[in-house]
């Protein structure tokens, strides 16, 4: 069993497709005090402020999982879009680049403690705008960073990808698996 530190619905899909019985349990750490404007800097703190949190409120009786995921492109760190607009910019920004996700992994237990970096690096097809307007209208983009959504909206998209789909969507779950069997 494993708590995973953290309110996203993707990260516990992606936990629940890999068959790991977990608890989803959040909290309240404010990420956009953060004031790190290094995409892989932002990640690790984020990540570290959550991990903490958890361990401050909750201790660690049972292995604990927390993330954070950031969207760079064209050197611009994207972080979760405030607004549609926002979301708009963003998207704009990514149509038919390259985009780079990283997400940021850090699993804790009594006997070991694993920090993981990971990066997945797509090339996007250009955008259609009517697409991409009926995504913005239907806020699948929202608590997502970069309004990305490489499982959904994006797919289509993708011309080339390097990397574990996971990380995109958040969690690296194929480098979880063999630290999970030791804990």
């Amino acid at each position: 069993m494993v708590i995973l530190a953290s309110n996203s619905p993707t990260r516990a899909a992606l936990l629940r497709q890999a068959g790991i019985a977990f608890e989803q349990r959040g909290v309240d750490f404010d990420e956009e005090r953060l004031t790190y404007e290094a995409p892989k800097r932002f990640a690790y703190y984020a990540t570290k402020g959550k991990l903490e949190r958890f361990l401050e409120l909750y201790g660690l009786e049972t292995p604990v999982l927390a993330a954070d995921t950031v969207v760079t492109c064209k050197g611009k760190l994207l972080q979760k879009a405030p607004t549609r607009e926002a979301a708009r910019a963003m998207l704009e920004l990514q149509s038919g680049s390259q985009v780079s996700i990283m997400t940021c992994m850090m699993y804790q237990t009594l006997r070991l403690a694993l920090i993981d970096f990971s990066v997945t690096h797509y090339q996007f097809a250009p955008f259609a705008s009517g697409e991409m307007e009926a995504y913005l209208e239907c806020d699948a983009w929202e608590g997502k960073a970069g309004a990305v959504e490489v499982e959904g909206f994006c797919k289509p998209y993708i011309r080339k990808v390097v990397g574990f789909e996971s990380t995109a969507m958040g969690l690296c779950v194929e480098k979880l698996l063999p630290f999970l069997e030791r804990a």
